[in-house]
């Protein structure tokens, strides 16, 4: 019997960050926001200087006594924070889905040290059908993703191609591929794909469509599932954050129910 608060600990404190952290600070039983860790550290004791309970602020090393890091960061700095959590044993909840399949030796850490790896479903719906439709054969899983121009604005592949997705003026498919491809070409608008491919066939024969469509202002995802015990198709709009217009405002949410799991007596899904 579990007889202290898990301790949380938050790699990022961009505008998802911010709302785990206002999230754990209003108070959620059995969790507790102990460190935060962040780039701008004057500029994180501004934005949580209302908090009730200040977290420690400071580096990614002042996360190293955290009980759970909640990882929140760019792709590149991914693994700065997500193996020394797990060479240590603790439990690494990822945001950035992506950057792990570029990682999967990660996996090997967790399972010789006792760590684990956890990818809420964040963006997007029907993971829980997707791993019960993978128990059995599958022939296909694809998903296609719809974004505004803003969204996808920055991505590594936009410029290798020369592609100015400002200039469209008609829904463009920009993409299509594996979502291990996915992953390198647009680093911060595919944890989606990701996050689908880890519960389903894995990277490379999950496949992705990005679409840059001028007339959407949610980001919009659609899974097609072909198995031998069910054929479905998922479809959801999701209202952008204002801040990263990249993420959806389901992301932090998503983060919040998976923290809740692990503290509750009773857990609802796959």
């Amino acid at each position: 019997m579990r007889q202290r608060p898990l301790r949380i600990g938050l790699a990022g404190l961009g505008s998802i960050g911010q709302q785990v952290a206002r999230q754990l600070d209003a108070g959620i039983d059995g969790l507790e926001l102990v460190a935060v860790a962040a780039s701008d550290r004057e500029k994180a004791r501004q934005n949580l200087a209302s908090f009730r309970a200040l977290p420690r602020i400071g580096t990614l090393a002042d996360l190293s006594d955290t009980d759970v890091v909640v990882e929140m960061l760019p792709a590149r700095a991914f693994a700065d924070i997500a193996r020394p959590t797990l060479e240590r044993g603790a439990t690494l909840v990822v945001a950035s889905a992506g950057a792990l399949l570029s990682h999967m030796d990660l996996v090997d850490v967790a399972r010789r040290t006792g760590g684990r790896i956890i990818v809420p479903s964040g963006a997007i719906l029907g993971l829980d059908a997707v791993r019960a439709a993978c128990e059995a054969p599958v022939a296909s899983i694809t998903i296609e993703t719809r974004k505004s121009p803003a969204s996808l604005a920055g991505a590594p592949y936009l410029a290798q191609q020369g592609i100015d997705v400002h200039a469209l003026r008609a829904p463009t498919t920009i993409f299509s591929g594996t979502a291990e491809e996915a992953a390198l070409a647009f680093p911060a608008n595919t944890n989606v794909a990701a996050a689908l491919a880890l519960a389903g066939l894995g990277p490379r024969k999950t496949e992705i469509r990005v679409i840059a469509d001028p007339a959407v202002d949610r980001n919009i995802h659609t899974i097609t599932v072909e198995s031998a015990v069910a054929r479905f198709t998922c479809h959801i709009d999701i209202v952008p954050n204002p801040e990263n217009p990249r993420s959806g405002q389901l992301t932090s949410r998503s983060i919040i129910a998976c923290l809740r799991d692990m503290v509750s007596p009773v857990r609802i899904g796959t």
